[in-house]
């Protein structure tokens, strides 16, 4: 099945909120992490309790109830962990998930029906945390989402092989000492082949890979439908009629506008 034509049916597959309410119900802020530190205005990412302020005064400052965002996005703030490179290697860099920024212990729930494909705590700084992979069939094509940045309580919710149904709670956001010293949010990803993995699997990736990883993980956005987060619609441009050419009125000549004759 063509990487479009899979799109389009997660576009049109029945989903839902990974949150506790709609996500369209509540007002949405989409967060620019971006390619520059100034993108923080100052703030440490490695500090989360600080980076958890600063996302606070954004929502205030936009009377937002969540912020999400990140997909495709390039963002500095990875250099925080030598888990994303070191040294004169490319850092990985471009997010492949959309991140769900909100606070911690709020109840995450399967934005599809499937099964708990693995789990792990994923305890490297920078990484994940507790996470889970769900295993999803749509019209014979399996592929996996990814929930990262849980509680560890909610691997002992949904252990491996559990089977779940559209909306069923899966487990909780992490405080920031379980999901290894993140500002508390939920990282959803839409993975096309796990190639092997277990319990993990690149949530970012090089720039230069950019084109590569975005097709092994589509959009999230498919399934999620946050309509801040929706590209707007470009129409193409209608020319301009060429106005008529105006015909050109004969000068009269200097002795006949004279009146002489």
């Amino acid at each position: 099945m063509a990487r479009d034509t899979f799109s389009k049916l997660l576009a049109t597959t029945p989903a839902a909120s990974p949150l506790s309410f709609a996500l369209n119900a509540k007002r949405c802020l989409p967060l620019i992490l971006g390619p520059s530190p100034d993108a923080l205005e100052g703030t440490d990412p490695a500090d989360a309790a600080a980076f958890h302020r600063w996302i606070l005064r954004k929502l205030r400052a936009a009377n937002a109830d969540f912020a999400a965002g990140g997909y495709g996005e390039d963002r500095a703030l990875y250099r925080m962990s030598d888990l994303y490179g070191t040294g004169s290697e490319e850092p990985r860099t471009v997010h492949l998930g959309v991140d769900l920024w909100i606070s911690a212990g709020t109840v995450v729930h399967a934005v599809l029906p499937g099964v708990v494909h693995s789990t792990r705590d994923n305890k490297e700084f920078g990484d994940y945390g507790p996470t889970l992979i769900l295993e999803h069939e749509l019209q014979g094509i399996r592929f996996h989402t990814l929930y990262g940045h849980l509680s560890r309580q909610s691997l002992q919710l949904s252990p491996r092989g559990r089977k779940v149904g559209i909306g069923e709670p899966l487990g909780w956001l992490g405080q920031p000492h379980e999901n290894v010293g993140w500002a508390p949010h939920l990282h959803f990803q839409i993975i096309r082949e796990l190639d092997g993995r277990e319990g993990d699997y690149p949530g970012v990736c090089r720039a230069s890979e950019k084109a590569t990883w975005m097709a092994r993980c589509p959009d999230p956005n498919l399934l999620l439908r946050i309509d801040a987060l929706k590209k707007p619609v470009r129409r193409p441009r209608v020319a301009a009629a060429a106005p008529k050419p105006v015909a050109e009125v004969p000068k009269r000549s200097r002795r006949a506008s004279s009146g002489v004759g």
